[in-house]
């Protein structure tokens, strides 16, 4: 897999420079601002392919630095902050944002969530469209094209919310998914009710994925901000 450059945004000079060595020993290539203005410049001049951004800027929100790349990029960005309330979470993933990590952090989540990043981003890369492959996560399998999940070849009888519901984790597979955003791209709204059925229909689709009690976990529940599908494999063209 070839190494990404990375754009690391962080105004405090410890935490930058524990970032950027870890990054180098790991032979990523890297760029760096202090501040939400380098950091829209860098990423309109660079075109990182991940983007590591801490919120608390001097100059501007994080927020408002992943809205404005996000008017003309859909480059993957992770962001890292000592805020740790659900609120701040489900306002930056709402606003764009791929993925977060809570300050203080280990250099081994922040080089595993790099990876299952750069996976998904070749994944896009290769421009396999999800409708006319069949992607594979473990013993899970889902064929687009017939419609159809199997675990460990044996088909899963889903209803139709279970199976869209599993074909929009699969197709962010390692992202983190806010309610907001499953319940509208599911139902087209999102409300309170809404957010109620969300967590009956995903109840019942955990049982039918994971029915063996010590078995292979698949979707992960980030409680009072979404879901992910846990990465465990790649896509089959």
């Amino acid at each position: 897999m070839n190494k990404a450059l990375i754009l690391v945004v962080e105004d405090d000079r410890p935490i930058r420079n524990l970032i950027i060595t870890t990054l180098k020993t790991h032979d990523y290539k890297y760029l760096a601002a202090e501040n939400g203005s380098s950091a829209i410049l860098e990423a309109s001049s660079h075109h990182p392919d991940i983007v590591l951004l801490d919120l608390g800027l001097p100059d501007m929100e994080g927020v408002e630095v992943i809205k404005k790349i996000r008017t003309w990029s859909n480059m993957p960005i992770i962001v890292i902050s000592a805020r740790s309330e659900d609120t701040d979470k489900i306002e930056a993933l709402d606003a764009g944002a791929d993925d977060y990590i809570t300050k203080p952090f280990s250099v081994e989540e922040l080089l595993a969530r790099i990876r299952v990043t750069q996976r998904r981003l070749a994944i896009t890369q290769t421009g396999e469209q999800p409708e006319t492959s069949v992607f594979t996560n473990g013993e899970l399998k889902i064929d687009y094209s017939a419609g159809c999940a199997y675990l460990k070849d044996e088909e899963l009888h889903l209803t139709p919310i279970e199976y869209k519901l599993l074909c929009l984790l699969s197709r962010n597979v390692g992202k983190v998914l806010t309610h907001t955003y499953i319940t509208q791209q599911i139902w087209g709204r999102c409300s309170e009710n809404d957010i109620a059925s969300l967590r009956v229909f995903m109840a019942t689709l955990r049982k039918k994925l994971e029915r063996e009690k010590n078995g292979m976990q698949y979707i992960q529940t980030h409680i009072g901000i979404g879901y992910r599908m846990i990465n465990k494999s790649h896509f089959a063209g």
